[in-house]
């Protein structure tokens, strides 16, 4: 899949940048506190989420103002402006309902959207999210957190990256740490991670009209797997399903149980993911895949041609049901990490 960029205006006139993927119904995503449209669509397990996700519709995600390839803006984050820069976006999918997904500080986001507008939301889902954020953690961390990351946002980074992403490897979370630096300015950071301890929409849920799926690790170390219930509750007939892990990046850790229940409840045929032991050969390029080698790289490595490279590397995609080596790569990281022992 290759995504298309493109830029909307909102209401006073900032530009927000959105990527487009796949075909079909659409599908609008609401991130977390944080993006960056091309540099996340660069990093392999990233990637491949929304891959995963964009098969069989149509994923519109964005950047919210002061991040990634959006512009700053001069006002200050709020729940009103994250609804006039999602407002801008909706515009692009045209007037038939779509469905949303909001993960992190966007399933906030979502739920405040789909009860201003129950006319635009064909199905919801949550990813991640809490109702209140003066729960998801105490007002000594709070302070500590937000300090740190005004102060050094390097450093406050990576402590955000080992709250984020625990289960990631030393790569993937050195990775993360730059993603998260380059993303926006530390004031931006900031204003943004302090809007996401403020938000409140505990009096929204009930006017929730969209069916409704919440998904939550048992173990998420930004936010507790209680505040998940307390959305479930709180909104109409929505269904909760609590999975094993602790990191909050969907895309960090088991992404494919993450994934099966969403393409389910969103109508999505499922995708094949098989379990099916490589061979030793594949298992090496799978491996080498999963570093960022190229084909030539890999056949230099392994001592053998290019191309019998090349056809390793499209034989364990087939096998695998894949679409593109960040997916392999993903995969393989996945069930390295899912064989480890836990500490």
């Amino acid at each position: 899949m290759q995504q298309r960029i493109g830029r909307v205006s909102t209401a006073d006139g900032t530009e927000v940048a959105y990527a487009s993927v796949g075909e079909g119904r659409p599908l609008v995503y609401v991130g977390g506190w944080l993006s960056h449209l091309q540099l996340s669509w660069e990093m392999a397990e990233e990637r491949a989420f929304y891959e995963s996700l964009a098969e069989g519709c149509r994923l519109v995600r964005y950047d919210r103002a002061g991040c990634g390839l959006s512009a700053p803006s001069g006002r200050a984050p709020s729940m009103e402006y994250e609804l006039e820069q999602l407002a801008a976006v909706a515009e692009l999918v045209g007037p038939e309902p779509f469905d949303v997904v909001g993960t992190s500080m966007g399933a906030l986001v979502a739920v405040a959207w789909a009860a201003a507008h129950p006319e635009t939301v064909r199905r919801l889902v949550l990813y991640g999210g809490w109702v209140s954020g003066a729960n998801i953690s105490t007002p000594d961390v709070r302070d500590h957190v937000l300090g740190l990351v005004e102060s050094h946002w390097g450093l406050g980074a990576d402590v955000l990256t080992d709250i984020f992403a625990p289960d990631a490897t030393s790569a993937m979370r050195k990775d993360f740490g730059r993603y998260q630096r380059v993303s926006s300015s530390a004031e931006t950071a900031r204003s943004l991670l302090a809007l996401s301890y403020d938000l409140d929409i505990g009096d929204l849920l009930a006017q929730v009209r969209a069916p409704t799926l919440v998904v939550h690790r048992a173990e998420d170390r930004a936010a507790p797997v209680a505040e998940a219930a307390a959305l479930a509750d709180g909104i109409p007939d929505a269904t909760l399903v609590v999975l094993p892990g602790r990191s909050h990046l969907p895309y960090i850790g088991d992404a494919h149980a993450i994934m099966a229940p969403i393409r389910r409840f969103l109508g999505l045929r499922g995708l094949r993911r098989s379990p099916r032991d490589l061979t030793p050969r594949q298992a090496q390029v799978a491996a080498l895949v999963s570093e960022g080698r190229t084909n030539r790289e890999i056949a230099q490595t392994l001592g053998i041609d290019e191309r019998s490279a090349e056809g390793h590397v499209e034989r364990i995609r087939l096998r695998l049901g894949f679409t593109s080596r960040a997916q392999i790569a993903a995969w393989f990281v996945s069930q390295r990490e899912g064989s480890a022992p836990s500490n």
